[in-house]
């Protein structure tokens, strides 16, 4: 069993894709919400998995390491928040950088030091390596020199849900780390750049792209600058939705992802839905509106006078296909709610919760006994399940293969 902390465990979406194969065990996981009286995430995740494991309902920053000492850590996984990651050197100088108070990836760098696990795997709104919007790619930049500075090689790879044939059209940036001594790393060192990122790598294997160049982007490779303060304050680069850093070098370039087919919404879809989610004429009258095209004269702080202009949306969704990226508003009068007609009814109506847990891959009513805002809150902010999933289960491969290494490695001391 492969031993893990989840980090930021919101309800348990990690932990539920990898306990799906049976091939992990994890050992403390850490839900809090700052400024929130009452827990709900935390709740429902201690809930859910009810003598299984520690559940921490804390702080992260003031969680001493200390306490995984004799658990033996192989992986730490996380959904952390989208963040300004910018660093500064401290006041005498000679410590190095301090990342900002309250920026979480530095916690996911402290446990690692901490723990030393083999891998890493976190997920992040895709916007991540395009920030800041004034420096283009510091922040991913930065990460990525701090994974490489506790001796990780590292691929990453934007992934949208519905390509690889979930029910959600959403798009996700995931970050797989793996230490420099495992065979895994080890046995590919010979293995060109592109082709980890198109056959041989991580996400390769579990989500399969088109084995060749993207016709208008151009590949890109660079030196990963040594000095973090550096970075933080001059690097600026434009990443792909793949790519991979072995050593400093990083390359990174724009994948096709080989398309399944995807579960439509109507795949999803309740009988005999209670009234309750039904629209009144007053509630369609404001959707069509807020999902119309538009186009309004604006006037900006400064006195710039502007035309704000957005396109319009289907209305009522289509069936026929999976659904969009669903947000923490979703089921309240809002231009991103879903709106669908009732198969049944023909009548207008939102998604159920339960609804909603199907987007994600989860279990019907695994959100059940918190308000009703707070589970399509909850849902708006959770990942799809089934992809972790199928990254569990290359861990596993990815594992075997590390003993292997391990077991040769003694038998040719041996001999």
């Amino acid at each position: 069993m492969i031993n893990v902390i989840e980090l930021f465990a919101g309800v348990g979406g990690f932990r539920l894709g990898l306990e799906a194969t049976n091939g992990f065990n994890v050992v403390w996981g850490n839900q809090w919400e700052p400024s929130k009286k009452t827990q709900h995430a935390f709740e429902c995740y201690a809930r859910n998995f009810e003598n299984k494991g520690i559940h921490s309902n804390e702080d992260i920053s003031t969680v001493d390491t200390k306490i995984f000492t004799n658990h033996n850590i192989d992986m730490i996984v996380g959904g952390f928040p989208c963040q300004d990651y910018s660093v500064a050197r401290s006041l005498s100088g000679e410590k190095g950088i301090q990342g900002k108070k309250g920026v979480l990836f530095w916690e996911i760098i402290r446990l690692a030091q901490s723990t030393n696990p083999k891998y890493i795997l976190l997920e992040n709104v895709d916007r991540l390596l395009k920030s800041p919007s004034k420096q283009r790619g510091r922040d991913f930049s930065i990460m990525l020199a701090s994974l490489r500075d506790l001796n990780y090689t590292v691929e990453w790879r934007v992934i949208n849900a519905a390509d690889y044939g979930q029910a959600q059209r959403r798009r996700r940036v995931f970050i797989f780390a793996t230490k420099n001594e495992t065979a895994f790393v080890l046995n590919r060192q010979q293995v060109p750049d592109e082709e980890m990122l198109r056959t041989e790598g991580f996400f390769a294997k579990a989500f399969p792209v088109i084995n060749e160049l993207h016709e208008k982007k151009k590949p890109n490779s660079f030196i990963m600058k040594r000095d973090i303060v550096d970075i933080s304050d001059n690097f600026s680069m434009n990443y792909y939705n793949a790519g991979i850093m072995r050593d400093s070098v990083v390359y990174t370039e724009e994948v096709t992802p080989i398309q399944e087919t995807p579960i439509s919404l109507k795949d999803i879809l309740e009988h005999d839905v209670s009234e309750q989610y039904y629209l009144k004429e007053s509630s369609i009258e404001k959707f069509k509106y807020l999902k119309g095209p538009k186009k309004i004269e604006r006037t900006s702080a400064t006195g710039h006078n502007y035309t704000f202009s957005e396109g319009g949306m289907s209305f009522p969704e289509p069936l026929d296909k999976p659904g969009r990226t669903m947000l923490t508003s979703e089921g309240t009068v809002n231009r991103s709610t879903h709106v669908v007609e009732d198969p049944t009814t023909n009548r207008l109506r939102t998604l159920t919760p339960v609804e909603c847990e199907r987007l994600n891959g989860f279990p019907d009513n695994w959100t059940q006994g918190m308000p009703e805002r707070m589970r399509y809150f909850c849902m708006g902010n959770a990942l799809v399940v089934g992809l972790i999933e199928r990254m569990a289960q290359r861990i596993i491969n990815i594992e075997s293969e590390n003993i292997q290494g391990i077991q040769q490695e003694l038998f040719l001391s041996n001999d």
